[in-house]
């Protein structure tokens, strides 16, 4: 069966607080249907100074989540590690693992937006220093043990529920980051298709004697919106997609690489392109894919047709994926 993800990124251009407090709520309602209905893990990112409202704070939202749930996992893909206080982080990290009694997945990359180290003043060029340090305090900062951290003793507390540590993935698609992950022994999350990566990774833990494993998106991993009639909701609801995709690529420049990355001006484009789809449930379950990647709110989307989309997922693929 297909391992099944619903995307939540809480992006909408024309929200008021009303309106966006509307949206955070409804998305949480969501992950709680969610997780009654059997899919596997709400996914969520973050972003900063977006004016269409991208989320900032992940792990705030997956509280929220883990509040309303039981069994569902919550994958924070990705955090922006560099901008983040290491001690802080694992505290955090660890009181949300053990709300969650494990269900927490973090995904630590660096970024690809220099405003974004810009507006919370940090350098740029020191960024994978600062993602080195924060992976290595992360972890040994979860033993529970003292350890030396910027020159002086600490010891974090609580320790987390997940032992030996929470789950934790770098992510990336450079060398470094791959070379990163070897060598401290953490699983490898590459942000596309990129095979001759993977096994430039594993040939790292080979020479570092380290474990792990690499989840490397297949080839195609199209944002998926269900509906019974394609047509009508590309015609009513066609800017929503264009609106975050055209976002999105506006972000990701030079050496970027990304298994959503959108070329699309219009949203006929977007449509033929395929990297964001509105399947009927019957295309969704023909699609065979490892995993399917549900985008119900996608670019301001209104919560009540992103319901529709999930209640679809839910009640009309699922069960006949399951049978």
């Amino acid at each position: 069966m297909a391992f099944t993800v619903v995307r939540f990124n809480l992006v909408d251009p024309a929200a008021t607080p009303e309106t966006l407090a509307a949206r955070y709520r409804a998305a949480v309602e969501m992950a709680a249907y969610a997780d009654e209905q059997g899919v596997d893990t709400i996914q969520t990112e973050e972003h900063h100074g977006a004016a269409n409202n991208w989320l900032p704070s992940p792990f705030a939202f997956a509280g929220a989540v883990f509040g309303a749930t039981r069994r569902i996992a919550v994958t924070v893909s990705a955090i922006i590690g560099p901008l983040h206080d290491p001690l802080r982080l694992a505290e955090d990290i660890a009181v949300l693992d053990l709300l969650s009694r494990g269900r927490l997945v973090t995904v630590a990359g660096i970024g690809y937006r220099p405003e974004e180290y810009a507006a919370h003043g940090v350098d740029w060029k020191r960024r994978g220093a600062l993602q080195d340090e924060l992976l290595e305090t992360l972890l040994a900062a979860w033993t529970g043990e003292e350890f030396a951290f910027r020159g002086r003793a600490v010891r974090v507390t609580p320790r987390p529920y997940t032992q030996p540590h929470p789950m934790l993935l770098v992510g990336g698609s450079s060398k470094p980051a791959a070379r990163r992950a070897a060598r401290l022994g953490l699983p490898f999350f590459p942000s596309a298709h990129l095979p001759e990566l993977e096994a430039y990774y594993h040939q790292l833990r080979e020479e570092y004697g380290t474990d792990g494993f690499c989840m490397m998106p297949a080839a195609e991993t199209p944002l998926l919106h269900i509906a019974e009639d394609p047509d009508e909701t590309w015609a009513r609801y066609g800017e929503h997609f264009l609106h975050e995709a055209r976002t999105y690529a506006s972000w990701q420049s030079g050496d970027i690489r990304s298994a959503v990355k959108s070329a699309a001006t219009t949203v006929a484009e977007l449509r033929a392109e395929g990297v964001y789809r509105v399947v009927t449930p019957e295309e969704c379950v023909a699609l065979g894919a490892d995993s399917l990647v549900l985008h119900p709110l996608c670019g301001g989307m209104p919560p009540a047709e992103g319901r529709r989309s999930l209640q679809l997922l839910c009640e009309q693929v699922l069960p006949r994926l399951k049978g």
